[in-house]
């Protein structure tokens, strides 16, 4: 299984399911890192060092540094999405179905909502 790396803002549950998952994923307390304010750069530098795809919400930021620096050990970006279990288990899916995350940008979307047309 993918060892990964979640940054600051991403939610606590998400990574709790996916250790239940079976996922090594180590978060920026366990590491003494957080509150901190690292920039996004050294954030993926730490991970890519750890051999670590990273999990992040912060998706405009990383998709910029994705292109800048492409060799890293995966960038894991994510829509916010309330259900955590749900979440999870759409990352587990899109990992899964990857040979490798190295260099990789892989883009987590929360399912659209579809409102029913009412009638009158």
């Amino acid at each position: 299984m993918a060892r990964l790396y979640s940054n600051e803002n991403f939610p606590f549950p998400v990574v709790e399911e996916l250790r239940r998952l079976g996922y090594d994923v180590l978060n920026v307390l366990e590491t003494g890192h957080a509150g901190q304010a690292w920039p996004d750069e050294k954030v993926l530098a730490f991970a890519t060092g750890e051999q670590r795809a990273l999990l992040t919400l912060n998706r405009k930021h990383f998709f910029r540094l994705h292109r800048l620096k492409p060799a890293h050990s995966g960038i894991i970006a994510c829509t916010f999405d309330v259900n955590f279990v749900q979440l999870a288990a759409r990352i587990n899916v899109t990992v899964s179905s990857s040979p490798s995350l190295s260099g990789q940008l892989l883009r987590i979307n929360r399912p659209q909502l579809t409102t029913p047309f009412l009638q009158p």
